[in-house]
């Protein structure tokens, strides 16, 4: 039957009425066009929203009805039920969320991906044209970002319809064409119809076109309406199983948020499967044509499989939790981005949000190098050396994995502050990287002076070293926290420190001064040593001052 399913639009000997050849590529080329028009539309969207979705996100954390309609209201605006998965992971992994408020966002997005069927059921293919005139004007003759936006959504909007209209076009000839209705039959058998449209959407990756489809195949009368809602069911299947697929390899919190999707969905349409015919008849009420009905059925299912589900979705996230259990990270995994998801390039200010995350990552490891550098300068072994200078490897790594996303980030189309957010974000990555070079090279080669030499430093000195590498430290930390929460009464705090490490430095080298003139062996090899570990903390400062000024424009 799947085969027939794929088969309908195959070559037929010559002297049948239809030329084949010519119905698929008007059918595909009419999707085409659809899918050109979605993504318009879309992006679009995204750009006008961006900046709204931050706020938006915020509320996911409250309870799970707020994450229901939190999930529901991102899903509808980035047109991705995927895209709202990846962001979930994310607040998984950075720990603002759990397993069981991230379930209700989940079911929410579902509810959200139910809006582009009820887009397209609007009867308005006629003024298609018109709105794609309309956007392409706005586009091609708006001066302002703000304008071709608005273009792009126009134009989006009526390439939608159009492509409905081509599709439509060519399933007409086919209300006679015997192979097609023999395959259309077939849909009669709702397990078949829910399994065709599932592998369909799973080898398209767009639920939004396999809905199309069956939407225009129901309004030209060619499905019936149970069969209709048969196969948008299987749709959900088909998109729920491309982000379980898209899971593997990702870390235990991307493949739990994928599991739950799959699992709800599948769950569903099990449950509703033997009730379809109720369904349809339910929606018949609700009036419209048979492509109405079909977006009707579509969500109602699943507003009401979210009902269903969400009283239990403490006892679901631990099914999720049993099913696949923590693991220790590996040292390739530790190396590896966990934010940097490509699904998300397509949405820049979310995009940019979970480069912070992975920068707030990576500041951690600095943070922690930074930390371990002066015990093992002034005292550790070989060994701990060696340590230290390995850690950097895992800040090299994600210093490239972070610029190449930014990078990415960069092509796509920006605001105006977006663009000042890249470039912050890069400057604020290479920062990152170059105290983490100070560490692995400059003070990892003074460990090993020290003993090669045989150097001792002395409890006086080591005192006031560690008082500076302690302000140095905290000011580090505080420009860390700066950066990724983007405060700025923190960023002023590490600027207005300089005075304290000026004054701190000014102290140290007059007590380096002092110990020249102790009869003590080594003292001028001593004295280099010492200064040189001053020299390179105060560099970590204005490192740490720098990632500050970049974390707001407003600190100077």
């Amino acid at each position: 039957m799947i085969n027939e399913f794929f088969g309908m639009f195959a070559l037929v000997e010559e002297g049948e009425e239809i030329n084949t050849l010519l119905q698929a590529i008007e059918l595909f080329g009419g999707l085409a066009i659809f899918l050109l028009g979605l993504d318009y539309l879309t992006e679009s969207l995204k750009l006008v929203a961006g900046t709204r979705l931050k706020g938006i996100l915020g509320a996911m954390t409250k309870n799970r009805v707020i994450g229901l309609i939190t999930g529901a209201a991102v899903t509808a605006l980035v047109q991705s039920s995927s895209v709202t998965t990846v962001l979930i992971v994310g607040f998984i992994s950075s720990g603002l969320m759990t397993l069981g408020q991230s379930i209700g966002v989940i079911l929410g997005a579902n509810i959200g991906s139910t809006i582009t069927a009820q887009i397209v059921a609007f009867k308005i293919t006629k003024y298609s044209l018109a709105a794609v005139a309309v956007g392409f004007g706005f586009m091609f003759f708006g001066k302002q970002e703000r304008t071709k936006t608005r273009g792009s959504l126009f134009l989006g909007l009526g390439l939608v319809f159009f492509g409905m209209t081509v599709m439509s076009s060519a399933m007409k000839p086919l209300r006679s064409y015997e192979p097609f209705i023999d395959a259309m039959a077939s849909m009669d058998n709702l397990f078949l119809a829910v399994l065709a449209a599932a592998s369909f959407t799973a080898l398209i990756q767009s639920s939004a076109a396999t809905t199309g489809m069956v939407i225009v195949l129901a309004t030209s009368g060619l499905v019936s309406p149970t069969a209709g809602i048969a196969m948008v069911l299987g749709a959900n299947i088909g998109t729920s199983i491309t982000a379980f697929l898209a899971a593997i390899g990702k870390p235990r919190s991307a493949q739990r948020a994928a599991m739950a999707h799959t699992f709800f969905n599948v769950a569903g349409v099990l449950l509703w499967l033997p009730f379809i015919g109720f369904l349809a008849d339910l929606v018949e009420g609700f009036g419209g044509d048979r492509g109405r009905q079909i977006a009707n059925a579509h969500t109602v299912f699943n507003v009401a499989n979210a009902l269903l589900f969400l009283p239990f979705t403490t006892q679901l996230a631990g099914l999720m939790n049993r099913i696949l259990p923590d693991r220790e990270e590996s040292a390739e995994e530790a190396l590896r981005a966990k934010y940097l998801d490509t699904e998300l390039l397509r949405t820049p200010a979310l995009a940019l949000d979970h480069c912070r995350l992975e920068l707030a990552r990576m500041a951690r490891r600095t943070q922690e190098m930074v930390d371990t550098a002066l015990p093992a300068v002034l005292g550790g072994t070989k060994q701990d050396l060696i340590n230290l200078e390995n850690m950097d490897v895992e800040i090299d790594s994600l210093e490239r994995q972070i610029i190449q996303y930014l990078g990415k980030i960069s092509t796509k189309r920006l605001s105006r502050s977006e663009s000042a957010e890249v470039t912050a974000l890069i400057e604020a990555t290479t920062a990152l990287e170059s105290i983490g070079d100070i560490m692995e090279t400059n003070m990892v080669s003074l460990g090993h002076s020290r003993l090669d030499q045989d150097l001792v430093v002395s409890e006086v000195t080591r005192e006031v070293i560690v008082d500076f590498h302690q302000t140095v430290s905290s000011a580090l930390d505080l420009a860390l926290c700066a950066l990724t929460e983007q405060d700025e009464a923190k960023a002023k705090r590490v600027v207005k420190m300089k005075k304290t490490i000026n004054n701190l430095e000014a102290k140290a080298l007059v007590h380096q001064t002092e110990r020249l003139l102790v009869d003590e062996p080594n003292r001028l090899a001593n004295f280099h040593y010492e200064t040189d570990i001053y020299a390179n903390l105060k560099r970590v400062y204005y490192f740490s001052k720098r990632i500050a000024r970049l974390s707001t424009p407003r600190v100077e």
